[in-house]
């Protein structure tokens, strides 16, 4: 016999919202988790940077001998920024800072396009690119120190035997900038070639088939498709180049301590605080300075930022 009754299907399964206290609790719960997480490098900021910097600004206005006690001095301290020392301090480091930027990338992107591409052997010159990266700066210039201050070095034989004559590497103003940019351009070309280079294997090789494809010879796809894609990461390495030229301190402090018209802006603060004992003129200095890289990075974040839409 064959039941002519309906069959009955199962209801389908409502699965209901949770309440709003609930979504509530667990929002509240993951802030306070991210909060914890977030705690411990929040208190080495605050230590190391926050309290640090409101120091600063409050011995920038402040009567601060090296030695004795301390009152509120007003902004008489700012008058160091127009102190002819100072003026030629930062006439130097912006000199050396635009030499240092500019043969350094050109040294770093003509190595970056030298060892770019995976060819046997590449790998040991990119690793001897980058070993002089792992030095420190302050051994770097004690090193360097040691070749052009020693007639028994060999970097003085290897002049003798081409028949220069005895150079003074570090006797004049000129001849010690030359000398600390190209100490410079071997302490840190590997580092902004490895920056480069990642930069230039991230251009899709499409487009240089392309630009091939077209008649396109070596110079045009540099100008025409290299650097127009290689720009942000350009100004990234301008970034980290100009900032630690306009800080330059261990190079000079060490080959030349600041004579021949070679003192830097940190140099300056350095003879403010230690040599002239007065920690308010050096904290103001310092204020103004940290303002300009503000600016600066300011200026070169954004045109990074607009390079990379």
């Amino acid at each position: 016999m064959v039941s002519v009754l309906p069959s009955r299907t199962p209801a389908p399964t409502v699965t209901r919202a949770p309440a709003p206290r609930r979504r509530g609790s667990i929002a509240r719960g993951r802030r306070r988790l991210g909060m914890a997480y977030a705690a411990p490098m929040a208190v080495l900021v605050a230590v190391f940077f926050v309290v640090p910097l409101g120091l600063m600004l409050w011995m920038s206005v402040s009567h601060w001998p090296l030695v004795g006690a301390s009152y509120p001095h007003g902004v008489k301290n700012y008058d160091a920024l127009s102190d002819p020392l100072f003026l030629r301090a930062v006439w130097f480091t912006v000199k050396y800072t635009l030499v240092t930027t500019v043969v350094l990338s050109l040294v770093a992107f003509g190595l970056a396009l030298l060892v770019q591409h995976d060819r046997p052997g590449t790998g040991f010159v990119r690793t001897v690119f980058f070993l002089p990266s792992a030095v420190g700066l302050a051994s770097t210039s004690l090193l360097f120190y040691g070749l052009f201050n020693t007639d028994s070095s060999a970097l003085n034989h290897l002049v003798d035997f081409l028949g220069l004559g005895r150079v003074d590497w570090l006797g004049s103003g000129g001849s010690a900038l030359g000398s600390t940019v190209g100490m410079i351009t071997w302490r840190f070309a590997g580092f902004y070639t490895l920056i480069l280079m990642t930069g230039l294997q991230g251009i899709d090789p499409a487009l240089y088939e392309a630009a091939r494809i077209d008649g396109a010879g070596r110079w045009q796809i540099l100008w025409r498709v290299t650097l127009p894609l290689l720009r942000p990461t350009l100004a990234l390495a301008m970034v980290l180049s100009l900032t630690g030229s306009l800080l330059a301190f261990d190079q000079f402090f060490i080959l030349t301590g600041g004579r021949h018209d070679t003192a830097t802006v940190v140099i300056d603060i350095y003879r403010e605080a230690f040599l002239s004992q007065d920690l308010g003129r050096a904290a103001a200095v310092s204020v103004a300075t940290l303002a300009v890289l503000i600016v600066l990075n300011i200026a070169q974040l954004r045109l990074i930022r607009r390079e990379g839409k």
